[in-house]
């Protein structure tokens, strides 16, 4: 159902079927899905409702895309202060996600930069609400999985940038230990920080570094943007034992120490310009598993998950580690907490490779961490409850016409 339709919004509210709005469906697991039930789309919620140059606030509709938002704000001097690793998101999904970016440290989650929210309630009622305003029904919403109603407009706090580029660079590392010194002391200095990582082919934890910073004011032509496509589904996932070693080799080893000025959604959304990558896993398709271990025990327990990984074979060549700064995040069941991230891509093996995400699920647990609900399509519902220790004082505010996949397997309805 398209929710600029009255009509349709007005019939389904008096039928009283669980739904969960929809907006590009870029979650990879089960958070927007809603089998049996309706789903609400918010593409058509698509306005830009004010822009306010002087002070970079800008009010639009949930279903407008970020990258929409970055192509007409960059060029007037402002950009989004936290985008995930795509653009081709809705300002909808970032609010119930609460994404992060490369630069948690400096500019926290999505939901630090909301200043606005128009909710609409199944009954009908309209909540409004900010981190100055109805302060609890924005902390349920923000990173509330869409579960607490459907958010209409929201009002954002841009920041000030010279231009689309940025200063990066680029520094292998050898072990995980050498990784989090890097992690450390790149914070004081560069805002964007984040680690690709041989998850298979390396017992210390090779990886290359990358950091980077807006550039001044550069004048270089806008780069060509060429996409290519995975052009059909394999029958079995290419990557796989035999691929992945090499790949991960070749990958590191052409990878040299470099500094270069690049265009921000070269730096920031490297996969968009990937179209379909995800059949590369083939007809079963893939899990991703994201979590977050606090920083006390960062270093040892993401040796003890990649030893782990690497023991098993079900290695991934996305394999992203980066840190998490120390600040409270905004929302009562938001992901980011102070410590390492390591988000990777599983091909669907079956009982095999849940197997071993019940391995990591006991370090995990073990550790005090959590498992990030965007991501995740089989997370155990008791590590959901004990990794979000705010979740009792959250369900109160759930919209009791509001249901999805996830849901029903992590809250019972």
């Amino acid at each position: 159902m398209n929710l600029r339709d009255p009509d349709a919004v007005a019939s389904v509210l008096a039928e009283r079927r669980p739904g969960i709005a929809l907006g590009m469906a870029r979650s990879y697991g089960d958070v927007c899905l809603n089998p049996g039930g309706v789903l609400w789309s918010t593409k058509g919620l698509d306005h830009l409702v004010h822009f306010d140059e002087q002070l970079g606030r800008l009010k639009c509709e949930a279903g407008v895309l970020v990258r929409d938002i970055q192509r007409l704000a960059i060029p007037r001097g402002w950009m989004l202060a936290v985008t995930p690793g795509t653009q081709l998101i809705t300002v909808g999904g970032a609010v119930a996600n609460d994404v992060h970016g490369k630069n948690h440290h400096v500019q926290g989650s999505f939901g630090d930069h909301v200043r606005w929210l128009k909710l609409l309630r199944t009954d009908g009622e309209i909540i409004e609400c900010g981190p100055a305003d109805r302060t609890d029904w924005f902390a349920a919403t923000v990173g509330g999985m869409g579960l607490t109603g459907v958010v209409l407009e929201a009002e954002l706090q841009l920041r000030r940038v010279s231009g689309p580029w940025m200063q990066a660079e680029t520094l292998p590392y050898e072990s995980l230990d050498e990784f989090f010194e890097l992690a450390d002391t790149s914070e004081e200095d560069w805002e964007h920080t984040v680690s690709w990582i041989d998850c298979i082919g390396s017992r210390e934890g090779r990886g290359l570094f990358m950091r980077a910073n807006h550039a001044k004011a550069q004048v270089r032509p806008e780069p060509r943007i060429r996409s290519v496509a995975m052009p059909l589904v394999p029958p079995m996932s290419l990557v796989n034992r035999l691929t992945l070693r090499p790949f991960n080799a070749a990958y590191f080893h052409l990878h040299k120490a470099s500094t270069t000025v690049v265009h921000h959604e070269a730096f920031s959304y490297p996969l968009d310009n990937v179209r379909d990558w995800n059949r590369l896993y083939g007809p079963r398709g893939f899990y991703q598993y994201q979590s977050v271990i606090p920083r006390p025990v960062q270093r040892e327990v993401s040796k003890a998950m990649l030893n782990e990984i690497a023991r098993s074979g079900e290695g991934s060549f996305l394999a992203v580690l980066k840190t998490f700064g120390q600040r409270l995040s905004p929302g009562m069941l938001s992901f980011p907490m102070p410590g390492a991230t390591l988000a990777l891509d599983f091909p669907n093996r079956g009982d095999r490779t849940l197997a071993l995400f019940s391995r990591l699920d006991a370090i995990v647990r073990e550790a005090g961490g959590r498992i990030y609900c965007a991501k995740d399509a089989r997370m155990p519902r008791a590590l959901f409850e004990v990794g979000y220790p705010r979740l009792a004082e959250f369900l109160p505010y759930r919209d009791p016409g509001i249901s999805s996949a996830m849901s029903r397997r992590l809250m019972g309805s």
